[in-house]
């Protein structure tokens, strides 16, 4: 009942973000979820060490570090910015936010993208004096969506990934297309809503300052984010792969190591960690065997049924606390490996349904708050909510 109780605790606070009256935050929900089930003897210490994904936590940081260096280097910024200052029509600008994220998304941790690309994004429309609210939107929802493209587009695709076995060109080959599509529909879907505020407007006479670019570093980024693809699509080991193009980054003369610790995203790998040992804790409990016989009727065997579910778990305790949940479930399946694609398709495409429905979205909209810009979840919902059942529905059929 105690690790019942602690399972379920942790995943409400991981859920909602916060507890009242304390600033306890998910991260710090893992944690303490973590610690209270070794001391009330829901796992033993080592297990609870042996609980925990060391490789897909490799991963992860191994891409934080290349991502730190190319934004440190100013490249993704370079990028937005030229794409912001060459393409002219509204409407063309639009389909180029969500070509530009869903791209880099795919190459790049999806979070990383919104959170350079926020304020360019910003800056643009505010010089063409257009609403904001379209193009927002479109960096939101088509990083959520090009982020399913590849094992590195988000931290999700990552754990199952890792937990998985499926080589790199194997998860994008059978994802890839659904991303594709996914971005084809988000563009049509964004004119068909907002075609009214798509109309060319006077510039105002501000000009764009350039962004700083640090260029033998660019370089030398480039040249090992392309290694780092290399090895991923020649299916070398993608945690070692991550490994050492990070290694590689590390000697450096140009950068300080403590602006790259910096830039790590140290919250998201304790949160893994915390997860993993309280997941762990449920598994050797055995609630993972009666959640999974409760969710037997939903139809967990077809593409459909796993994907409602995972769908409405993704929106209801995140996506990430989903994917680890499942962990324990999938191999159970009758054919586990098409049920770990259909699990990151759907958890992934789900983080578009509401404004909390993923971390990229919420990136996007604090980001654009700062500016005294706000999106509301309604605003938000008009959008979101069609997006998702459509993308879902070309997800569901491609994977069955």
């Amino acid at each position: 009942m105690a690790t019942l109780l602690i399972f379920l605790a942790t995943y409400a606070i991981v859920a909602v973000g916060r507890v009242p009256f304390l600033r306890l935050d998910r991260t710090g929900a893992a944690i303490v979820g973590a610690v209270l089930m070794i001391v009330t003897g829901a796992i033993g210490f080592d297990q609870a060490a042996r609980a925990v994904d060391y490789r897909t936590l490799v991963l992860l940081f191994g891409m934080m570090v290349l991502i730190a260096h190319l934004r440190l280097a100013g490249g993704l910024a370079a990028l937005g910015e030229f794409v912001g200052r060459r393409v002219t029509h509204p409407a063309a600008l639009l389909a180029a936010i969500v070509a530009s994220s869903g791209i880099l998304s795919a190459l790049f941790v999806n979070d990383t993208v919104c959170l350079v690309f926020t304020p360019l994004v910003l800056d643009v429309v505010a010089a063409r004096r257009l609403r904001p609210l379209p193009f927002l939107l479109a960096l939101a929802t088509a990083s959520n969506i090009g982020g399913l493209a590849t094992m590195t587009g988000n931290p999700q695709n990552m754990l199952i990934g890792t937990a998985s076995g499926i080589p790199f060109r194997a998860f994008s080959s059978a994802l890839a297309p659904v991303a594709g599509a996914g971005l084809l529909i988000d563009v049509a879907l964004l004119w068909l809503v907002f075609r009214r505020d798509l109309q060319p407007t006077a510039p105002t006479a501000t000009p764009a300052l350039p962004v700083p670019v640090d260029r033998p570093q660019l370089i030398k980024t480039a040249i090992v984010a392309v290694g780092v693809l290399t090895g991923f699509l020649a299916g070398y080991d993608t945690a070692l792969v991550a490994a050492s193009g990070a290694a590689a980054l590390l000697i450096t003369r140009r950068v300080q190591p403590a602006q790259i610790y910096a830039a790590i995203d140290w919250d998201l790998l304790m949160l893994f960690i915390g997860l993993f040992v309280v997941i762990g804790a449920v598994s050797q409990a055995g609630i993972d065997q009666r959640l999974f016989a409760l969710l037997q009727p939903l139809g967990l065997q077809t593409v459909a049924g796993l994907s409602a579910t995972a769908a409405i778990l993704a929106n209801t305790i995140s996506n990430v606390p989903t994917v680890m949940l499942f962990t324990a479930l999938v191999p159970k399946l009758p054919d586990a490996g098409r049920a770990w694609l259909v699990l990151a398709m759907a958890s992934t495409l789900a983080g578009n349904l509401t404004l909390v429905g993923s971390i990229a979205n919420l990136i996007v909209v604090e980001g654009a708050q700062r500016r005294g810009i706000t999106v509301s979840f309604g605003e938000y919902a008009r959008v979101g909510v069609p997006l998702t059942l459509a993308t879902l529905a070309v997800g569901i059929w491609w994977l069955s």
